[in-house]
């Protein structure tokens, strides 16, 4: 069974290959801004989107799996800064509160020709952060630009209080709720390769 991550993202593939399943890497080629003013909606549309982007490249079957993410807060959808000054701002508006990570997933089975599209959230308390510390973390985090708003599994942890919900969303993709989706498509894990 051919399987493609439609991402390059460090953390994404760090989470396969955690597990082991032999899967292909291919990049999408869309924006990854999105008009949808929900942040279900907002994830849900780009996954999809970037995974018809590599469903286009490809001419055999494959099963491909595409994610998004972005952080929420107060009506307002956090994607990856573009500028250190937009990073500032973020960890600023950030700071203190509870906020929402979203995960839109959508995996297209090229085998039985089907398409499906979904979303999961977690809630996360950051500590309060001061200027110093934003500064300090801007300076020091190389990856600002890669993430949005900030990298969980970098040095931003150090400013983590407390996960409510399933950890690996937070870092662009739950193992779990992907084979739970592939399994109502009448997979099993026998079906895929592992090391």
């Amino acid at each position: 069974m051919r399987v493609i991550l439609a991402s390059s993202s460090k953390q994404r593939n760090d989470i396969f290959k955690m597990i082991g399943l032999k899967y292909e890497v291919m990049t999408s080629n869309v924006d990854e801004r999105s008009n949808e003013k929900e942040p279900d909606k907002y994830v849900e549309k780009l996954s999809l989107n970037k995974a018809k982007s590599v469903c286009d490249q490809i001419k055999d079957k494959a099963i491909i799996i595409s994610a998004d993410t972005v952080m929420y807060l107060e009506n307002k959808i956090y994607e990856k800064p573009r500028t250190k000054e937009e990073a500032f701002n973020n960890l600023k508006e950030l700071s203190g509160k509870r906020h929402f990570a979203y995960t839109g997933i959508t995996i297209i089975d090229l085998y039985q020709e089907k398409t499906i599209t979904f979303s999961s959230k977690v809630e996360i308390y950051l500590k309060e952060i001061s200027d110093d510390e934003i500064d300090w973390y801007i300076k020091n985090e190389e990856k600002i630009f890669k993430s949005c708003g900030y990298v969980l599994l970098g040095k931003a942890s150090i400013f983590i209080d407390k996960i409510n919900g399933d950890y690996n969303t937070l870092f662009g993709i739950s193992p779990s709720v992907v084979f739970g989706k592939l399994k109502e498509l009448g997979y099993s894990l026998d079906d895929f390769e592992f090391e």
